[in-house]
């Protein structure tokens, strides 16, 4: 039930009838599980790994707005493709002409598909300098506070203003 309402676009969500919490999340985790399981997953075991290790991880919540601008921007490509099918095709044989056109652009090699996944690309670059740099910042902010034996405060301070 919960996963038609998530296929049909509807918010919702879950709670724990004796507690009332909110275990919205856990049950779209399960379906996730269930849908892994039942056929072709859409999750390598490398990558599900390479998650796991995210978790704990300065870079944690990074990584989740990352997945999330990268899905939102394939989601966006896919509404569109869905409305040029719409125009081209009509409403009614839209879902059939979509799924070829899916078909057609998967086997596309030509500069468009190119031009498409540069952009892609491009954008992802840009995502992983910034979390890069967000990380910087956050570890000199972090390490300029730290006395560190050894090293006296002013040679930090202008190791930092020469790189401004």
């Amino acid at each position: 039930m919960s996963r038609d309402l998530v296929l049909s676009r509807e918010n919702f969500n879950v709670l724990d009838a004796k507690t009332s919490e909110d275990i919205t999340r856990s049950i779209l985790l399960q379906i996730i599980l269930e849908e892994e399981a039942a056929g072709v997953p859409l999750f390598t075991t490398d990558l599900l790994a390479q998650m796991i290790r995210f978790y704990g991880h300065a870079m944690q919540g990074m990584l989740g707005k990352y997945l999330e601008t990268n899905m939102k921007s394939f989601v966006d490509f896919q509404k569109k493709l869905q409305e040029q099918s719409q125009q081209l095709y009509g409403e009614s044989n839209s879902q059939m002409m979509q799924n070829d056109m899916w078909s057609q652009f998967m086997n596309f090699q030509g500069p468009a598909m190119q031009t498409m996944m540069a952009t892609y690309m491009e954008q992802s670059r840009k995502m992983l300098h910034q979390m890069q740099d967000q990380l910087k910042t956050q570890t000199r902010t972090l390490f300029t506070s730290l006395p560190l034996p050894g090293f006296p405060t002013d040679t930090v301070k202008h190791s930092k203003d020469a790189e401004k």
